[in-house]
């Protein structure tokens, strides 16, 4: 049966995560907000008043009857169907906690340029995302990528994964992480990857699977851009 997956046109956003592990699996979905009526169709589930679990926002995604909402949630969910997870219950779980670690990550990078509020315009709060992009950039990206890059070390033996000794969404993720964070923070990210030369590596590792190789060569394959989660806004930047 084909996944549906529904996540906004036009941005990579949190559906990307999602996005990887479906390429790489070479597994049969479509991108339901990026057809013809795929967006009325999204918005319409989100505000349904029939029975059944309606998601707040996306991504979310439909097999069958199901629908499951959260990239970590999908991503647990497909993890052992697409085979981009450990057997085991106890892989599975650290794999959920490492995604939820990266959830994390990512709703701080969205905060360094909207630290006030989601309805306010960048400009309507750019002197609080001065700030907060210099803690961002000083103490948690550090922080966080640290972290990742420690896990790493536990696997460092060959191929670099996050867990175990086999490719995993998570892997996939932190591809897209370390992509977000060069686009969006390019002169901090120039001098902190020599810091992080196992997470460097994995990025470098995934972008040359053959899958994901094709993909970021494709149409499906969306740019950053300032209406994502990634913003490249160069006051934010180091310099």
């Amino acid at each position: 049966m084909t996944y549906e997956l529904y996540y906004w046109d036009g941005i990579p956003g949190r559906g990307e995560f999602v996005r990887l592990a479906l390429e790489q699996a070479g597994a049969d979905y479509v991108d339901v907000a990026r057809t013809d009526g795929g967006m009325a169709l999204m918005m319409a589930m989100m505000k349904t008043k029939t029975s059944g679990f309606t998601p707040f926002a996306p991504p979310f995604l439909k097999d069958g009857d199901l629908v499951i909402s959260h990239a970590a949630n999908i991503l647990l969910y497909l993890g052992n169907r697409l085979g981009l997870a450990p057997d085991d219950e106890a892989g599975r779980l650290t794999a959920n906690g490492l995604q939820l670690g990266i959830t994390d990550f990512v709703a701080e990078v969205h905060d360094v340029h909207h630290p006030i509020g989601v309805s306010l315009y960048y400009e309507d709060q750019k002197d609080e995302a001065l700030r907060r992009a210099e803690d961002f950039r000083g103490e948690r990206l550090p922080k966080f990528l640290s972290y990742f890059e420690k896990q790493l070390a536990k696997n460092s033996e060959g191929q670099v994964h996050a867990l175990g000794h086999a490719l995993s969404y998570v892997d996939l993720s932190l591809f897209h992480l370390v992509e977000g964070l060069r686009y969006a923070f390019p002169n901090t990210m120039a001098t902190a990857e020599p810091e992080y030369p196992l997470l460097v590596a994995l990025n470098a590792q995934v972008r040359d699977l053959p899958r994901i190789k094709a993909y970021l060569a494709s149409e499906r394959r969306l740019a950053f851009n300032e209406q994502g989660i990634f913003r490249y806004y160069p006051e934010l930047d180091a310099s």
